[in-house]
């Protein structure tokens, strides 16, 4: 019997990029105390006060299947979100609830591209990006960002791989490199678009982290809202992960298209999560500002160390929870820089080819332990890389 060459085929034969996660996981599950840098989790819990409102709702009978578009109520809070922050008129009919943004990205590609249609995507990119194109049957074509233009995308350059696509995917503020996309690359972006007749799915599940500069969702540029699908999630803004509640912003036609899809896989997300979720936005910026400023600190901590010493780059790190870290000066790869830090110091870290060829010879540091032990984690890999350098030069 055999598997369909779809499934099969989601990372083509090769590695999912989590492999020093996997090892660093395998050591702690040994009895190893291992630091992990390496995925997006918040290091404090989801506030008591969603997690009681959760309670209340489930106890209180909201348990049975909820309305698969999302709740009225939802759907509202979260448009209102939305217009709030981007100044562009959205309705619940502009939305659809997702079980998280991974639900919502994988829908976005279903409706927009056909079986065989070039779904395009920015490198470095988050390490599902190209198996979720795939899976919906696409197929996924990278566009390289350049170190030396600080992981800003160029228009041209997407430009140049245009051909047979149907979409583009972006991500600002950007995972894994932590930069934020400027208006003029936008507009860039945006003009391309429409040249090329392009729908664009813009991920902005870090919108609530901005350290530099400030965000702008593209779907607020002139005559974008029309050929724009944005994806949204409760778990970086709220530090929800694990309740797996996100969202597609987009043109009704696509929203009921999607509702229907919704209809034939997940059935919607639990009430209970969903009354949660509406809570937590209707606490508004003041808790979204709360659960973002740990890395805003950390960042600022962790630049001033970085700042003492001269073999690691740091790509300017603008929003999200990441730093994204230049080792080339080692003379590693980014996998093998991961593998020896984890062999050495038992500390995990990802290594910039998880996210594509692009980053290759860096490495990313998820800022997501205590103040405390990411500065001396810091400090254990700046020393490490340093070393590593001088053997080199000595060699």
């Amino acid at each position: 019997m055999k598997l369909s060459h779809r499934i099969t085929h989601l990372t083509e034969g090769g590695t999912d990029g989590w492999d020093v996660f996997y090892r660093a996981r395998q050591m702690i599950a040994e009895g190893h105390a291992v630091t992990e840098l390496t995925i997006g989790e918040h290091d404090i819990p989801t506030s008591p006060d969603i997690l009681e409102q959760m309670y209340a709702s489930a106890t209180g009978g909201h348990t049975g299947y909820a309305m698969i578009p999302g709740t009225d109520l939802l759907r509202d809070t979260v448009a209102a979100r939305v217009q709030w922050r981007t100044g562009v008129k959205t309705t619940r009919h502009n939305v659809l609830i997702t079980p998280g943004g991974q639900a919502a990205l994988f829908a976005a590609h279903v409706a927009l591209c056909a079986p065989g249609d070039v779904g395009l995507f920015l490198e470095p990119y988050y390490a599902t990006y190209p198996g979720t194109i795939r899976a919906a049957g696409a197929v996924a074509k990278a566009v390289e960002t350049r170190a030396e233009d600080a992981f800003q995308p160029r228009a041209d350059l997407i430009e140049a791989q245009a051909d047979g696509a149907v979409s583009l995917l972006i991500n600002t503020p950007n995972n894994p490199t932590g930069v934020v996309y400027s208006a003029e690359t936008l507009s860039a972006i945006a003009d391309l678009c429409h040249r090329r007749d392009l729908w664009l799915i813009s991920d902005e599940v870090y919108d609530s982290q901005v350290w530099e500069g400030i965000h702008l969702s593209p779907r607020a540029l002139p005559g974008m809202a029309e050929r724009t699908l944005v994806v949204g999630s409760m778990s970086k803004s709220h530090a929800m992960t694990g309740s797996r509640c996100g969202w597609i912003i987009g043109p009704e036609e696509v929203i009921d298209h999607l509702i229907t899809l919704a209809t034939h896989t997940n059935y919607g997300v639990p009430g209970f999560i969903q009354d949660a979720a509406s809570y937590a936005l209707s606490a508004g910026q003041a808790l979204e500002d709360e659960v973002a400023a740990p890395f805003r600190r950390r960042r600022e901590m962790a630049m001033q160390l970085l700042a003492r010493q001269n073999t690691i780059g740091l790509i300017p790190a603008q929003g999200a929870m990441y730093l994204m870290l230049d080792i080339r000066a080692t003379g590693l790869s980014g996998v093998e820089f991961a593998n020896a830090l984890l062999d050495a110091h038992s500390i995990a870290v990802m290594p910039g080819e998880s996210f594509g060829a692009s980053a290759a010879g860096h490495i990313r540091v998820a800022m997501t332990v205590d103040d405390e032990r990411l500065a001396t984690s810091l400090q254990i890999l700046s020393d490490f890389a340093a070393q590593l350098s001088r053997d080199r030069g000595a060699a």
